[in-house]
């Protein structure tokens, strides 16, 4: 029998043939093992990577309030466009105003681009100037995805408050619901009181939003600290429609379109408070933020910043987004990214200053009621 040779796992025999038909041999397995070398080179680490994989939203907030309602808008989307097409799993971490989900993603998390996280928009401007000592993450290490919404923020009035206007709140007490310390629900508040001179008495310690809706629905506060306008649109609309809130002010670059007649925080600042109330509206901007964890390989926050910019010109997602009444404004990672830089590093006159007009004082806090206790003496789960 001839003798047979080992090649890379295969067996071949010495065959006698003709030149021409030697070269077509050649030629042949140089084809078929190019083909296999070039099928390895174009294998794709990303979706490789991402195959298999559950990458877990983690929730600033519990369910149901706006935080909770884009992500998981935003989940059932993004998967499909991220290579590997990973199962999107929510998870809800409310508490501290968000501050407990950031510091969790910040140093707990796994750094491989398998978790995705809404960043409460208050959390910027407390790491900025260091207002909260609990909050142990540096947001400038995040991997920044995408911003779903740039909404102002809105201080509103129940309707049965007797403040109907932002001259209102200047003459009397107003109580207004807030939820964490690091929340802008009780940043801004205590902003307006400093520095136009309002009245808010802030109700904080609720545990969600949706807490706060509650209180003022039966009368326990007046009003809310602050919310975007787009989520009390998509999560209560009837709010809007039947006039259940009375805006008093909102907070951002430019009025919103269908609130022509609100005061805009940066029209009625004075001239010297000026710096103040433009790095407080900038910090709106950042709306509905979505970061996955410090020390993600480049390449992932890339492949999940590409996945972002095309989950929200998906057909499906737009389709949803409108039958949510999620008002989606954009913004990619990028620009993200740069304005969180910006913000924590503004001059230190204006962060100063700025620090001083978000310090409630003492007079203008009042902690917020206790869950009222079940049948088995047990304090009763707030909803979240």
């Amino acid at each position: 029998m001839p003798e047979q040779l080992e090649r890379g796992g295969l067996r071949a025999f010495p065959i006698k043939m003709r030149p021409r038909a030697a070269t077509c041999v050649v030629v042949s397995l140089t084809l078929v093992l190019g083909a296999s070398t070039g099928t390895q080179a174009v294998a794709d680490p990303i979706a490789e990577f991402y195959t298999g994989k559950t990458i877990r939203m983690i929730i600033r907030s519990g369910v149901g309030g706006g935080y909770d309602q884009y992500s998981r808008l935003l989940g059932r989307h993004i998967g499909k466009h991220i290579p590997g097409n990973p199962h999107v799993l929510p998870v809800n971490m409310p508490g501290g105003g968000g501050i407990v989900a950031a510091n969790y993603v910040a140093n707990v998390a796994p750094r491989d681009g398998t978790i995705l996280t809404i960043v409460s928009q208050g959390l910027v401007v407390d790491q900025a100037l260091g207002l909260n000592k609990t909050f142990k993450a540096d947001l400038r290490s995040f991997g920044w995805v995408g911003n779903l919404s740039k909404s102002n923020q809105l201080t509103v009035a129940w309707h049965t408050s007797k403040t109907k206007t932002l001259k209102d709140a200047m003459t009397h007490e107003t109580l207004i619901g807030a939820t964490g310390a690091g929340s802008i629900s009780t940043q801004l508040p205590a902003f307006y009181n400093n520095v136009l001179g309002t009245k808010f008495k802030i109700v904080h310690g609720y545990p969600d939003g949706s807490d706060v809706n509650m209180a003022m629905e039966r009368n326990e506060v007046e009003g809310r600290g602050t919310n975007p306008w787009a989520s009390y649109r998509a999560m209560t609309p009837r709010y809007v429609t039947d006039k259940m809130i009375v805006p008093l002010i909102q907070a951002g670059l430019k009025k919103e379109d269908d609130l022509p007649d609100v005061p805009l925080l940066l029209d009625v600042v004075k001239p010297e408070d000026r710096p103040l109330a433009e790095f407080m509206s900038k910090s709106v901007s950042v709306g509905r933020p979505i970061a996955t964890t410090p020390g993600t390989p480049p390449e992932r926050l890339q492949a999940l910043r590409r996945a972002f910019d095309a989950a929200l010109k998906d057909p499906d997602f737009i389709r949803e987004a409108e039958t949510q009444r999620a008002e989606i404004e954009s913004m990619d990672g990028e620009e993200l990214e740069r304005i969180v830089h910006e913000l924590i590093g503004a001059p230190q006159e204006t962060l100063d200053r700025v620090k001083v007009a978000l310090q409630p004082k003492d007079k203008d806090m009042s902690a917020a009621p206790k869950p009222a206790k079940a049948a088995n003496g047990k304090p009763e789960a707030a909803k979240e």
